[in-house]
């Protein structure tokens, strides 16, 4: 009887194919086309209103399935791309004055414009009641000054949610602002070259006397920080969830290639070795589902399960890191090359 594995194993794209990537890849850019696609979908607009351009409702289970399919499908630098505006449009709907709201979110939601979060200072990273961009009260206006780096699609954007200082040290004193890449004062730059995500434009923004109106003030004034930690807790979730698609993508590729190399005679996938890793990965892929699954759906019952999702983003990012691996050590020197091999 013929042996199972000595049968080819013929090449099927999968849902992870998108030939576009490469070449979004190379050109550091996703077109805007492809923006204004997604946001007829609606994929940007979960939890917010309709009347400012959102679905009107909120279902944590489908935000999951859309932020891994994209991460499926375009790695980290594509989905950064396009999902850039997902983590500063939440922060708009709920604390942007009506009229701001309704001037921007249509516009932003339907993926014709585009949003940053823009929060981190070179001088503090992730350290958010650190930083030190401030702004000041000049009569009908707040004047910015700083600087801000590391912001996901800044290049391209037309509104920053800004976190600025606007009190004393710590996190008391930091307040959120609306602001237009229009406004006087404003510059913004590329950070240069990335080692990975090279279709998403990554910048740093100057704040040189920047200009905005009273009413872009965010919230309330010297309570900032509290919203940025909330807005962190869904992004944190997406990312969990981005590791989980990406990990499936490591895991069809490795038993792609295995089916498809053929070493001293049979197919890698025929060693027992390989199999264990395939099977180690798959294993670690359904333990990071299950665990998503109960969390989109703590999200959806309430409340916010804050130190479950921390803890679910850095388990996921260290199976990512592991399938990741795995994958390279099936694919060999094919997993170092950009395309095709052979």
């Amino acid at each position: 009887m013929k042996d199972l594995y000595d049968a080819p194993v013929a090449r099927r794209p999968g849902p992870h194919d998108t030939p576009a990537r490469a070449d979004w890849d190379e050109a550091g850019d996703v077109p805007w086309d492809v923006h204004a696609r997604l946001g007829a979908l609606g994929v940007w607009g979960f939890g917010i209103d309709e009347a400012l351009g959102g679905l009107g409702f909120d279902d944590c289970h489908m935000r999951v399935a859309y932020c891994e399919e994209v991460a499926m499908c375009g790695a980290t630098g594509v989905q950064a791309a396009l999902n850039g505006r997902q983590i500063s449009v939440e922060p708009i709907a709920r604390l942007a004055s009506s009229d701001l709201a309704r001037r921007v979110l249509p516009e932003v939601l339907s993926g014709r414009e585009g949003s940053s979060l823009a929060i981190t200072d070179p001088s503090g990273g992730s350290d958010v009641a650190a930083l030190r961009t401030t702004a000041r009260r000049d009569g009908n206006h707040w004047v910015l000054n700083g600087r801000k780096i590391f912001i996901t699609g800044g290049l391209r954007s037309s509104w920053f949610v800004v976190g600025a200082r606007t009190g004393g040290a710590g996190l008391a004193g930091i307040s959120l602002f609306l602001v237009p890449a229009a406004a006087p004062g404003f510059s913004r730059a590329s950070v240069g070259p990335k080692q990975g995500g090279w279709a998403s434009d990554t910048a740093t923004l100057t704040f040189d006397d920047c200009r905005v109106p009273a009413e872009n003030l965010m919230g309330d004034e010297d309570r900032g920080f509290l919203a940025i930690m909330e807005n962190f807790n869904l992004e944190r979730l997406g990312l969990a969830c981005s590791c989980l698609g990406m990990m499936r993508v490591c895991l069809a590729d490795a038993v792609d290639w295995a089916g498809q190399r053929e070493t001293f005679g049979r197919p890698l996938i025929a060693r027992q070795a390989i199999r264990h890793k395939i099977a180690d990965m798959s294993a670690r892929i359904d333990a990071l589902e299950a665990w998503i699954d109960r969390l989109a759906w703590e999200v959806n019952e309430g409340p916010m399960p804050v130190a479950g999702i921390a803890k679910c983003k850095v388990f996921a990012s260290k199976r990512l890191e592991f399938c990741a691996s795995e994958a390279m050590q099936v694919l060999g020197g094919a997993g170092y090359l950009r395309g095709d091999y052979g």
